[in-house]
């Protein structure tokens, strides 16, 4: 039998990552890949919460913090990956990792797609659902879980693989510019 585990036991993701800086964009993707499984974590547990118990405010508040990061911060990351990362592995003599690579690249559309219906679900719990609501229905269920299921062969392939076949092909000016472009992006100019 499954137990509830308390949602108030998660954080805000970021909050106790490792430390990392643009300066070192691909400790930062790392990052940002615990980031995003804190946040698939914390829809497990929000999901298991709903189940066993219902609706509360830690509930919203969870919802609020996974939409809060895959509405902002999912999609820079995403970037990221597409506008350094993935390049000169596309430009390479490696067929295989083309074609990881541009599965990866699928999997960026697909996320996207998915996102608009998890979006869906989590938003209609981030207030006091109408009453006679007990859970999340079977279809807003198998969203939320095929969503997270997405992510789990992707973040394992970009860790693996793309990531230090990636980090080997670029020189330290291209990781400089990918840094100063993260930064710009996210409007976290240097002076």
């Amino acid at each position: 039998m499954a137990s509830s585990i308390p949602l108030t036991s998660i954080t805000l993701p970021g909050h106790r990552a490792p430390a990392a800086g643009f300066e070192a964009p691909f400790e930062m993707l790392g990052v940002c890949h615990e980031r995003v499984e804190r946040m698939l974590t914390l829809l497990a547990r929000l999901q298991q919460h709903v189940l066993v118990r219902g609706w509360d405010e830690s509930v919203a508040s969870a919802a609020r913090d996974v939409m809060r990061y895959f509405d902002l911060a999912a999609p820079l990351h995403h970037e990221d990956e597409e506008l350094h990362v993935f390049p000169p592995l596309l430009a390479g003599d490696d067929a295989v990792l083309r074609r990881v690579v541009q599965r990866l690249q699928q999997d960026h559309r697909d996320m996207e797609a998915a996102w608009v219906a998890a979006r869906t679900a989590l938003a209609s719990v981030t207030q006091a659902p109408p009453p006679g609501w007990a859970h999340f229905s079977a279809p807003e269920e198998a969203t939320l879980s095929g969503f997270t299921r997405l992510y789990d062969r992707h973040l394992r392939d970009e860790d693996g693989l793309v990531y230090p076949a990636a980090q080997t092909r670029l020189s330290a000016d291209a990781l400089r510019a990918m840094s100063a472009d993260m930064m710009r992006r996210r409007g976290l100019e240097t002076g």
